[in-house]
């Protein structure tokens, strides 16, 4: 692997948790049976701009688009190093990626959701130490992901809640999903406290133990880590924080994650000492139906949707620009391949 030319790798962390087949926890799309899909999907979309194997664009009936869209489209204007690495992908992709053992999650309502998570972690951990780059930014791709994560939280003994990518969040569903996971795996919530590792195994998904991992190798030699994405990765963010690192760790999200009201983030990243980057797109300044949507609460973050912003702000890029060129993005892929599944 070679450096980009400023020394960023975006890495994005795909994979799949059971817990996301539970009804009304997930946006699955058009076609729910594509659900495990998407993340092989995403990986595609953001290395090679277009489906390959899955033949699929990952968008829901109201029109809604995975956010891989816009991370690709600022990939295309600004021309970071992508590395995808397996995290327990239940499709293949034709993406090329990098494996650590992390195995498809199963229900966090099981006794061992995620039996691979200790060597995924480890893996995942040595990876990190020896990636080529000066700054790591770190996303995922994990339908019922964000109710994982707040298994996470609480197996830890953190308060923070966690947001959706459906409008209207089904918080006291997650929480009951939550508890049962704790009960299956005889837990109170922070007995895993300073114990990352087995938080993640009992009550979390395989992304969650890789990205976190990812994490923990970088950090160790000194790599700047920003964290991109919503409360999926306040969860790995805490996960790292639990093994003991208290240096610095940057958090990067969009509005419509720091905006929700059902997910108080800020304040969650303050209490785990994040830098945090909020960047708004300026969608609701458009028409476009794929920008409408997440102005209507859909999707909101993921595939590094608010770490690509952020990247793009830094260097200089108008928002309008990123605008434009995710519009593009997303008519010639509608107009030309199959679209189902969801963000």
């Amino acid at each position: 692997m070679e450096r980009s030319p400023d020394g960023t790798r975006f890495v994005l962390v795909a994979g799949t948790t059971a817990t996301a087949e539970r009804e009304g926890i997930s946006a699955a799309g058009a076609d729910p049976d594509l659900m495990t899909t998407t993340p092989a999907a995403d990986s595609e979309l953001l290395a090679y701009g277009r489906p390959v194997r899955t033949e699929t664009v990952p968008v829901s009936p109201s029109g809604c688009p995975t956010p891989a869209l816009v991370t690709r489209a600022v990939r295309e204007v600004l021309g970071f190093e992508v590395t995808v690495v397996d995290g327990g992908l239940a499709e293949p992709t034709a993406a090329p990626t990098v494996t650590v053992g992390a195995g498809p999650g199963r229900d966090i309502a099981e006794q061992d959701p995620v039996p691979t998570a200790h060597g995924a972690f480890e893996a995942a951990r040595q990876f990190g130490r020896k990636l080529p780059a000066d700054e790591l930014w770190l996303a995922e791709t994990v339908p019922g992901g964000t109710t994982t994560a707040l298994g996470v939280l609480r197996a830890l003994g953190e308060d923070a809640t966690v947001s959706s990518s459906l409008p209207e969040n089904p918080v006291e569903q997650k929480e009951r999903v939550v508890e049962a996971g704790l009960e299956a795996s005889s837990l109170a919530p922070g007995d895993a406290a300073g114990q990352p590792k087995r938080a993640v195994r009992r009550m979390g998904d395989p992304v969650l133990a890789t990205v976190a991992g990812l994490a923990a190798g970088a950090v160790e030699t000194d790599t700047a880590v920003t964290l991109a994405g919503g409360t999926q990765q306040l969860a790995a963010a805490a996960l790292v924080r639990h093994g003991g690192y208290e240096g610095r760790l940057g958090l990067a999200t969009t509005t419509y994650v720091a905006d929700d009201g059902t997910a108080n983030l800020r304040a969650s990243a303050a209490e785990l000492d994040l830098d945090l980057t909020v960047t708004d797109p300026g969608f609701a300044g458009s028409d476009h139906v794929a920008m409408e949507r997440f102005v209507a609460g859909e999707a909101k973050e993921g595939v590094g949707m608010g770490g690509a912003l952020a990247l793009a702000d830094r260097a200089g890029v108008p928002m309008a620009d990123v605008r434009e060129q995710f519009a593009a993005v997303y008519d010639d892929l509608v107009d030309e391949v199959r679209v189902g599944g969801a963000p």
